[in-house]
C-alpha cells in the first residue's frame, strides 16, 4: 500500500532523528511538536540545542563529547569539500564545523521536506517557458521551491529536466535521487567549483528542456548560465541576494540581469535625456527573463520583464513590481506597487543651485572618464605591476585569466619563447604588449603610457560622439537584419573610427561618394 505524504515525511524526519546520540533523541521524541523541528546543533563542549519554527531551546544540560560527535558522523554519509553530507535518499542536510586540524568539533543537522504545492504562486511563470531567477534569504524556502519547480515541469509539463545538484541540497544523499523531484533527472557534483563544468556537460549530452541550478554563485556559474540560455534552454535557478537591486550591484553575478557598464553620452543625448553625461547602462541581454524576490512561502514580488526593470532602475526611473500573496485559503492576490529607485542608480542631473560656486579648473572641466583596462601579466611581477597601477591612480585592473583580459604584458625573454599562452592570446586577438625588463621602472612608462592613450582616445571619442553612435546603431540595424546602411558625411578621421566600429562589430565597410559628402557604408555579404 502506498505510504500517504504525512507517512513519508514522519519517516524521513525519524532517519535524521536515529542518527542523533540515545538521550538527545528520547528527549526530542517527547516533544508534540516534533514534527516543525528545523534543525539541531551539536557543538563539542556545548549543550546541544534544537531548532523549531516559534522557538530554539536547549535539548540537554549535558556537555557534547566527542564520542558523540563521532557517533553521528559514523551515522551519515562521508563529508565532502563543502564540509556537508547526508543520508542515504532523505533530503536532510548535516554540516561540520572543523578546527584548524580538519577535525569536526561541530555539526548542523537540518531538517529536509519536499513539501508540495509550494510553487503554486508562481506555477504561471514556471511553466511559461521563459527563464526563472529566485531570490531570498538563507531559509525562506529557495531550495524546496526549486525542488517542486522541477517536478512539476517533469511530472505535470512533460518536459526534459535535469537538476544540477551541488551539495546534493535538491534531490537528497545518495545514487538513487528523492521522490520529490518526480521525473526529472539529477546530475551530481563532486565539488562547488565544478558546478559550472556540469550545467555545461547536462547541456551537451543529456538535451534537457530545463535545467534547474541552486547557488549561482561564482562569475563561471554565471557565464555557463549564459551559455545554457543562449542555447535556447529553459533555466530555473536561484542566486545569492535579497533584491534585484543587490544582484545589479554584485559584479560577480550582474550577468545574469544583463550586467552595467559606464557608457558616455554624447552632448546631445546627455540633454535629451536629462541626465549626467556619464551613466550606468544595461550591458546585455539579461540571462533570464523573469526574477522572483521570495518574502516568505506566501509572498513573493515578480519583475515578470527584467531587461525592462533594469533599463528603468539605471535611468533613475520608478518601477512598479507585481507583488503576489497566498491567502490561508489557497486564493493568489496579485497587486503592484511602485518602488522607488536607490539613489545609487540616479543618473539624473544635479540641479544648479542659485548660489555662486567657484569654477572646476580646466583639467577637472575637461576631464573624460577613462575606461577600465584589464591586463594579464605574463612573465611580469604582478606586485610591481599594481604599485605602478595605484601610483598614477590609473584605469586598470590586473586580472589572472586570458579570458577576462584586454590586453597582455609580458618581457623579450618570454616573448622571445612564444609559449602556448602567447600563442593563444594572439590567436584571440589579445594585444601582446612586450617590456625590455621586469622592472618597476619599465612597467611604470608602460602603465603611464596606456592611461595618456585611453585618455586621447576617451577625448576623441567624446568629440566624435554623435559619428560613433550612428555606427553603432547601423551595426545593430545589419544584425537585426538589414542589409546596407549608409551613414552620415564625416572627415577622413571619424570615417576611420567608423571603420574600426563596423571591424569590432563583424560588419562590412567602404567609403564612398567625394568630398565633402565622401562618407561611410556598412553592409552584410
Amino acid at each position: 500500500m502506498t505510504q500517504s505524504l504525512a507517512e513519508k515525511m514522519d519517516t524521513d524526519l525519524q532517519s535524521l532523528i536515529d542518527t542523533l546520540p540515545p538521550h538527545i533523541r528520547e528527549l526530542l521524541l517527547e516533544r508534540e511538536d516534533i514534527s516543525e523541528l528545523l534543525e539541531v546543533v551539536l557543538d563539542l563542549g556545548r549543550e546541544s540545542e534544537a531548532r523549531f519554527l516559534s522557538e530554539s531551546l536547549v535539548v540537554s544540560e549535558r556537555e557534547i563529547t566527542e564520542a558523540e560527535i563521532d557517533y553521528v558522523i559514523g551515522k551519515v554519509s562521508s563529508f565532502g569539500e563543502d564540509n556537508r553530507a547526508g543520508i542515504e535518499r532523505t533530503l536532510h542536510r548535516i554540516s561540520a564545523i572543523r578546527n584548524r586540524s580538519g577535525k569536526i568539533v561541530g555539526l548542523t543537522l537540518r531538517v529536509g521536506r519536499a513539501v508540495y504545492g509550494t510553487i503554486r504562486i508562481i506555477e504561471d511563470l514556471v511553466l511559461s517557458g521563459k527563464s526563472v531567477l529566485l531570490l531570498g534569504k538563507p531559509g525562506v524556502g529557495k531550495t524546496t521551491m526549486l525542488r517542486e519547480i522541477a517536478r512539476v515541469l517533469a511530472d505535470d509539463a512533460l518536459k526534459r529536466v535535469i537538476i544540477v545538484d551541488t551539495s546534493n541540497e535538491i534531490a537528497g544523499d545518495g545514487d538513487i535521487p528523492h521522490p520529490g523531484i518526480g521525473k526529472a533527472r539529477r546530475m551530481q557534483v563532486r565539488s562547488p567549483a565544478l558546478q559550472h563544468a556540469v550545467m555545461i556537460e547536462a547541456v551537451e549530452n543529456h538535451m534537457p528542456e530545463v535545467i534547474v541550478i541552486d547557488e549561482i554563485g561564482t562569475e563561471a556559474d554565471a557565464d555557463a548560465a549564459r551559455t545554457i540560455a543562449e542555447r535556447g534552454v529553459q533555466l530555473v535557478a536561484t542566486a545569492h541576494g535579497n533584491t534585484l537591486d543587490n544582484l545589479i550591484m554584485n559584479p560577480t553575478l550582474s550577468d545574469l540581469v544583463g550586467g552595467v557598464e559606464a557608457v558616455t553620452l554624447g552632448d546631445i543625448e546627455a540633454r535629451r535625456r536629462g541626465t549626467q553625461k556619464t551613466v550606468r547602462e544595461r550591458r546585455a541581454p539579461p540571462t533570464f527573463d523573469i526574477l522572483v524576490e521570495i518574502q516568505g512561502w506566501n509572498e513573493v514580488v515578480v519583475h515578470e520583464d527584467v531587461s525592462d526593470v533594469v533599463d528603468r532602475m539605471l535611468r533613475g526611473n520608478p518601477i512598479s513590481p507585481q507583488i503576489r500573496t497566498m491567502d490561508e485559503l489557497g486564493r493568489l492576490r496579485r497587486s503592484h506597487a511602485e518602488s522607488k529607485v536607490p539613489a545609487l542608480f540616479n543618473n539624473r542631473e544635479t540641479p544648479r543651485r542659485n548660489i555662486a560656486a567657484p569654477l572646476p579648473l580646466p583639467e577637472e572641466r575637461d576631464a573624460v572618464p577613462l575606461k577600465s583596462v584589464s591586463i594579464l601579466p605574463y612573465g611580469i611581477n604582478k606586485g610591481k605591476l599594481l604599485q605602478a597601477v595605484r601610483g598614477i591612480n590609473a584605469p586598470v585592473e590586473v586580472v589572472a585569466d586570458l579570458n577576462n583580459a584586454d590586453i597582455l604584458l609580458t618581457t623579450k625573454n618570454y616573448y622571445r619563447r612564444s609559449t602556448q599562452a602567447l600563442q593563444l592570446a594572439e590567436q584571440r586577438g589579445k594585444p601582446v604588449y612586450v617590456l625590455r625588463k621586469n622592472t618597476l621602472a619599465q612597467i611604470q612608462q608602460f602603465v603611464q603610457a596606456l592611461t595618456r592613450k585611453q585618455s586621447q582616445d576617451a577625448r576623441v571619442n567624446e568629440e566624435h560622439s554623435d559619428a560613433i553612435d550612428e555606427a553603432e546603431r547601423a551595426a545593430t540595424r545589419l544584425d537585426e537584419g538589414a542589409v546596407q546602411v549608409n551613414l552620415s558625411p564625416q572627415a577622413a578621421y571619424v570615417r576611420h573610427l567608423q571603420h574600426k566600429i563596423a571591424n569590432q562589430r563583424g560588419v562590412y565597410s567602404s567609403s564612398e561618394g567625394r568630398e565633402p559628402n565622401r562618407h561611410v557604408v556598412m553592409y552584410r555579404r
